[in-house]
Formats: C-alpha cells, sequence, structure tokens
C-alpha cells in the first residue's frame, strides 16, 4: 500500500490485516508499519487492488492507492537488483511503478542522477526502478525529490530491498 502511516494516513496493520480479510482476501498478513501485505487470492492481481482499495476507502475513509505483485513476481524483481545490494552508507530501494508513462519518466531520471546516485530501469515485465542513495538523502535526491510530486502518489511506491526481503519470508 502506498503511503500508509506517513503525511498523516494512519492505521494499525492489526486494523488493515481485518479489513482486507473482511473484504475477502484470505491469509492475511502484515509485515513492518508501512503497507506491506501479502495474501492469498485466487484472483488476478488487479482484481486484488481493486478488492483492496476499495475496502481500505471504506474502512479508513482515505484515498488509498495498492499495488499487488504475485510474490513469484516480487522474488525475481529482488534476485535483479543489479547494484550491490549492502553497500555502507547507503540505501537500496525498489520503485514498484503501476503507469508506464510514469515508469518511463523515472528511468529517464537516469540521465539525471548524481554522482553518488544509481538509477536503473528493471526488466520490461517488472515495471520498477532499481535505484540507490547515500543514507539520509533520499529525499533529496534526483529520484526522491521527483517522486514527491503528486502525479506519482497513486502509481509508484518505494521499498527497501532490506523491507522486501522480509515480505519474502
Amino acid at each position: 500500500m502506498r503511503g500508509v502511516n506517513v503525511g498523516g494516513v494512519n492505521l494499525t496493520m492489526a486494523d488493515v490485516a481485518a479489513a482486507l480479510t473482511d473484504a475477502g482476501l484470505t491469509n492475511v498478513r502484515t509485515i513492518l508499519a508501512t503497507g506491506n501485505v501479502t495474501l492469498d487470492s485466487p484472483g488476478a492481481a488487479d482484481a486484488v487492488r481493486a478488492t483492496a482499495e476499495k475496502a481500505l476507502r471504506k474502512q479508513f475513509g482515505y484515498d488509498a492507492w495498492v499495488l499487488v505483485y504475485p510474490i513469484k513476481k516480487v522474488r525475481a524483481i529482488v534476485d535483479g537488483y543489479p547494484f550491490e545490494p549492502e553497500v555502507d552508507g547507503y540505501q537500496s530501494y525498489v520503485t514498484f511503478v503501476s503507469d508506464a508513462d510514469v515508469l518511463d519518466e523515472l528511468a529517464a531520471l537516469a540521465n539525471e542522477a548524481e554522482d553518488d546516485e544509481k538509477i536503473a530501469r528493471g526488466p520490461k515485465s517488472a515495471s520498477v526502478i532499481y535505484w540507490q542513495v547515500p543514507k539520509n538523502h533520499t529525499l533529496d535526491s534526483t529520484i526522491g525529490k521527483t517522486m514527491g510530486k503528486k502525479r506519482y502518489k497513486s502509481s509508484t511506491t518505494t521499498r527497501n530491498l532490506r523491507t522486501l526481503a522480509k515480505v519474502l519470508r
């Protein structure tokens, strides 16, 4: 889920799990307090997304944005991280993007990146941007400043590579 427990949208993960379960999703498990959820559903990712967004909007009264990926795809995305994942003094991120135009815009930022930033587009089937920036400079990095704009809020969500490893456990 994008934008959970930041910017005034404060939800307990137990309440999120209950809302999703009540909406008919099964084996709902939340990871950390930042909107990471695993669940089971026979439905396609788009159907799960619509169900989750509707349930969260109804239960919590906020404009919920959800991106849904099959766990095998998440594993392939993590395994495909193109930079050294653990570099002292750096954060390693994956931005999930649901809009092709936004993906192209973010990928083009690789040409504008500062010397200490790395930005790379993931495989076409993944719809992700991989990036790495010095710690404490995420928000003022080339990609961080861009994704802070309203245009990107409904179609992107960023996760630290370590968080994704917890999702895969």
